[in-house]
């Protein structure tokens, strides 16, 4: 940790030392620590700590890239050198503009010092309630506990200076039986906000209800989806579509129905890093501040995000505050992103369902029709069939290919309460789902 007197004095050094026509400077350190733990034991305490200084010189319109871990004088020349060497080489970039000025941006409360300073041992007596409560009910725990500090600082010769200090803390855990498996995970800013009993007894009791799974066919379902799998639907539309640059390119979903309804009347998607509700950040990896977009309102196509490189290429547009780190292929992406919560409990959809599917999670999911967002993958971790407004039985993991716009736009009801799930780089906050018809495609062998 450098702190934000040093880290200034650190991309100062670099501004002064590069010739070339524009240079941006991206500082990244961090603290990590991490309690793994399998068959009802710890088996890995570490801790890490490290630097990441990048380099990005342009010459002209020709852009050079350079990165190193460590950020004294030498590193910083030779960064530097390496970075004017690759721009020389490269073809210019006819849509580059320019690298982005300043923009106001409001520090956002992303620090606790509980986590700062949450020790092995802190760690340890939280694993130890997961994996003596699953010993008592007879099961196995497995997971990781982790905790982090980070400063992220940048700036660049055009004015540009921003700096944050984070912290996050999380737990996950797959608890199993013979035939079974519970899975339960939480994320926050202040590890004291994450109720270790409660991530315990969520695991335990899908491991329990779940076990002696029996056959069920492969078919079109009502189905109930927690948490955990609607943060993948989330995922998938965020990563082939809300990117300017997927708009660009002409491979995102958006290209044509700006100002239509594509998805349910019900459903309200945005992403908001401001907002203290996620895992809040005040910038970008370019120094822009954060903004609010709407992706969708009241099912409405409205929005995409942009870096400054994706808003140079249209007329009107600038930043939206979603760049990721120079050199980046996917464009700008979502990072924050919420689901607008409904008006239903998951006891009132259970309910309501005659014949379906309750799903816990999705498992290895992947694109097979980026256009329309059709996916392919498994349940995970208790799964269920729903008979007369009852779960009934414990049912086979299936494989499942479904149109994810086209599931939201079959959304039955949507949960009152919201959660904070990631899986891949988004921090999605959202509610349960209750989908009319979801299409499963085969059976697993569990």
């Amino acid at each position: 940790m450098f702190g934000d007197q040093e880290a200034k004095r650190i991309i100062e050094s670099v501004l002064a030392y590069s010739t070339g026509d524009q240079t941006e400077v991206v500082l990244y350190s961090s603290d990590a620590a991490l309690t793994r733990f399998a068959n009802g034991y710890i088996h890995q305490n570490v801790a890490e700590s490290n630097v990441q200084l990048s380099v990005r010189v342009v010459l002209g319109k020709r852009i050079g890239i350079a990165t190193v871990n460590a950020a004294h004088n030498d590193a910083i020349k030779r960064t530097v050198d390496v970075a004017t060497e690759i721009a020389r080489c490269r073809e210019p970039d006819e849509h580059f503009i320019s690298l982005p000025g300043p923009t106001t941006y409001q520090p956002v409360d992303s620090f606790a010092v509980r986590t700062a300073e949450f020790t092995p041992e802190e760690r340890a007596s939280a694993v130890a309630v997961i994996c003596r409560k699953a010993a008592e009910s007879q099961l196995i725990a497995s997971g990781a506990f982790e905790t982090s500090t980070s400063e992220l600082a940048i700036g660049n010769s055009e004015g540009v200076f921003a700096f944050q200090t984070d912290t996050l803390a999380n737990v996950n855990t797959v608890i199993m039986s013979d035939t079974s498996s519970g899975y339960a995970d939480r994320y926050a800013v202040d590890v004291d906000q994450i109720d270790v009993e409660a991530v315990a007894a969520e695991a335990i009791d899908k491991a329990l209800r779940s076990r002696n799974p029996t056959r069920l066919d492969p078919g079109t379902y009502e189905v109930i989806l927690e948490e955990y799998a609607v943060s993948d639907i989330l995922d998938f539309i965020a990563f082939l579509g809300l990117s300017a640059k997927a708009v660009e390119e002409e491979r995102s979903f958006m290209n044509g129905n700006f100002g239509r309804r594509i998805v349910g009347e019900g459903i309200n998607i945005w992403d908001d890093a401001m907002d203290p509700r996620g895992i809040p950040v005040a910038f970008d990896f370019e120094g822009v501040a954060k903004q609010r977009v709407d992706f969708f309102i009241n099912g409405v196509a409205n929005a995409v995000c942009y870096d400054s490189y994706t808003a140079g290429k249209e007329k009107n547009k600038t930043s939206t505050g979603h760049a990721l780190p120079a050199g980046d292929t996917y464009g700008p992406l979502p990072g924050n992103m919420f689901l607008g919560p409904g008006t239903s409990t998951k006891e009132e959809m259970l309910a309501s369902t005659k014949r379906g599917i309750w799903v816990s999670r999705f498992h290895y999911t992947r694109d097979v029709h980026p256009t329309k967002v059709v996916v392919t993958g498994m349940t995970r971790d208790g799964t269920f069939l729903i008979e007369n407004g009852e779960i009934t039985r414990p049912v086979n993991n299936f494989r499942f290919t479904q149109g994810y716009l086209e599931a939201l736009n079959n959304v039955l009801a949507i949960g009152k309460e919201t959660k904070i799930q990631r899986e891949l780089y988004p921090f999605n906050r959202v509610p349960a789902l209750k989908i009319a018809a979801w299409n499963f495609t085969g059976v697993t062998e569990y």
